[in-house]
């Protein structure tokens, strides 16, 4: 078997391993769901699902394109404001994903209403909350050091971080929010509503500094 055909044959049993995860963690909730059930549903062996996924929560995490590596890679050779960054980096990563469905032949939406289940079953679950924490805590650092670069300001100032807990906050809480729960929605509208909300935040700090130095 060639390598293309190898590379491929393994992405095809991951991704058929994690469906039927998600659908067995929907149906009968995270915790009671056995990995020998994940690999029967899947039509694999035990061993199979713990070789592509070591734990149970790798198959809730793994091959997530959201990665903070990605946004780093974005924000080190910007040449527009952090926040339009995050923008485009949310743009141009949820295209990948239609794009990967539409090849697949899958439904139009049905990667984004995968990703709600998902969201919703990290939600019910404190250890899956934590692992998400962590993730979004890396996030959340790239984002503050880089609008404390545009602000001329430290990482750890008030307004980069309160900035960076906005955005990251929002988008954690995106798949969620009434508007998704209820949709169809529109993905990217609510990544901009979470960047405007950000983004006044910002606005409102930075006018307040200059009242502040004036009255000084």
């Amino acid at each position: 078997m060639d390598e293309g055909r190898r590379e491929r044959k393994k992405r095809q049993t991951r991704e058929r391993v994690q469906e039927a995860a998600l659908e067995l963690f929907t149906k009968h909730g995270y915790r009671t769901t056995t990995i020998a059930a994940i690999a029967e549903h899947a039509d694999v062996a035990t061993r199979t699902v713990t070789l592509h996924f070591p734990t149970k929560e790798d198959l809730l995490f793994a091959d997530d394109p959201f990665t903070p590596a990605s946004l780093a890679e974005r924000l080190a050779d910007r040449a527009a404001p952090a926040l339009d960054v995050v923008r485009d980096w949310m743009r141009d990563t949820m295209h990948v994903l239609d794009r990967r469905d539409t090849l697949r032949d899958r439904a139009p939406g049905e990667v984004w209403a995968r990703r709600t289940r998902r969201a919703a079953l990290i939600a019910e679950d404190e250890d899956l909350r934590g692992r998400a924490r962590a993730a979004y805590h890396d996030l959340e650092r790239l984002i503050a050091t880089a609008v404390g670069e545009d602000l001329g300001l430290p990482a750890d100032a008030l307004a980069p971080r309160l900035a960076a807990y906005a955005v990251t906050g929002g988008l954690r809480e995106l798949y969620t929010t009434d508007e998704v729960r209820h949709g169809p929605a529109d993905l990217l509208a609510l990544v901009d509503e979470v960047l405007a909300f950000a983004h006044a935040g910002l606005t409102r700090l930075a006018g307040q500094g200059s009242e502040r130095r004036s009255v000084h």
